[in-house]
């Protein structure tokens, strides 16, 4: 018999809500991850008695009531409501789109002189748009386009809007009201004090084994468990038999300021092409703090070389193609579980992370 039920690989949201939903069913389970800590990209640490989140702002957000009172049977929540600001070469929009910015970018203050500079600026692209540029021009018009979107995205990908897929801005809310609430969802906040003490409680009575890369000796780990639950990249899996999936990496550069209050917001995004980093991260105002300094983090989008951490799958129809033949690799598999947006290969929000995990757990489990 072996020593454990499942051997967990990552200790992100995926695999810390699997290993808290097997050991309520009495399996015994390893976590193995590869950096110094648990958490994954929701790690955070405090600076200054401010909690800091370390691999850029997490807001935790969903209208899935299953997932909200799971997480908040774990930990407290607070009420942080994202409303993100614009910086366009010292100009301050707000964000998502909606009527705040059409009336400081046109001077107006109803929603249908705002749709009417839309249509008409929108009226250019016809038919289905072929790129990123052609639909967020159909959506929010040239101007906006211009000032809001075109710089900010070709940072946050490297390549012209020309060349990116359409889909990648159709996530994006775009509001005809005096709305700043960026998100659409019912549930939103932060765990009071920090991701840790919701990852905390989800390990808790779980072994967990940090700074060991589960590809570098996988056979020795195998023979450690009955079942393998996989959450890292797909193609390292493989060991890129087919080649590399491509993504997108982040620079993070945190600073301690001595002042009470830098820039009045959490998340002020820049969106002039010339500014090297995306945006600044003020975390003190994740929690309404009241510190003597402040903490703030540039975050600087990169290109994702080697087995640096990926953030943003590119998932263009090379890339879609490329995972496509590794998941039909994958789906041959006994006695391995895939998931997560490393595995899976796709941009997850956290409550899809937990929402994924948690049906993966009432599948094995029944």
């Amino acid at each position: 018999m072996k020593q454990y039920d499942f051997l967990i690989v990552g200790s992100g949201l995926f695999g810390a809500v699997f290993a808290f939903e097997a050991k309520k069913h009495g399996k015994k389970c390893l976590v193995i991850e590869k950096r110094s800590h648990t958490g994954g990209n929701v790690r955070c640490e405090s600076i200054e008695g401010i909690t800091v989140h370390k691999y850029g702002a997490h807001i935790f957000h969903t209208s899935s009531s299953r997932v909200w009172s799971y997480v908040n049977e774990l930990c407290e929540f607070n009420n942080f409501i994202n409303s993100p600001l614009a910086n366009y070469k010292g100009e301050i929009y707000n964000l998502p789109y909606n009527m705040y910015t059409f009336s400081k970018l046109w001077g107006i203050s109803t929603p249908d002189e705002a749709r009417a500079i839309i249509s008409e600026q929108s009226a250019k692209i016809k038919g289905e748009p072929k790129n990123l540029e052609e639909q967020a021009i159909k959506l929010v018009g040239e101007d906006v386009y211009r000032k809001l979107v075109k710089g900010y995205t070709e940072k946050q990908w490297g390549r012209s809007c020309s060349e990116l897929p359409a889909f990648i801005f159709r996530r994006l809310p775009v509001r005809y009201t005096y709305d700043n609430n960026y998100f659409n969802d019912c549930y939103q906040g932060i765990p009071v004090g920090g991701y840790n003490v919701l990852i905390d409680r989800l390990l808790e009575g779980t072994d967990v084994i940090l700074g060991t890369d589960y590809n570098s000796d996988r056979e020795s780990f195998n023979s450690l468990a009955d079942t393998v639950l996989y959450t890292g990249r797909l193609d390292s899996f493989y060991d890129y038999r087919f080649g590399r999936l491509e993504y997108r990496g982040l620079r993070f550069e945190t600073e301690i300021l001595d002042t009470e209050n830098y820039q009045g917001v959490a998340v002020m995004n820049y969106t002039d092409r010339e500014t090297p980093f995306t945006r600044i991260i003020e975390h003190k105002h994740f929690e309404s703090g009241n510190q003597k300094k402040t903490v703030i983090t540039k975050e600087f989008s990169v290109e994702c070389k080697e087995d640096a951490e990926g953030y943003y799958p590119v998932n263009d129809e090379k890339n879609q193609e490329l995972f496509e033949k590794y998941k039909e690799l994958a789906k041959k598999e006994e006695n391995v579980i895939f998931g997560g947006r490393l595995a899976e290969y796709k941009y997850y929000d956290m409550d899809k992370v937990i929402e994924s995990a948690l049906k993966t757990a009432d599948e094995v489990f029944g």
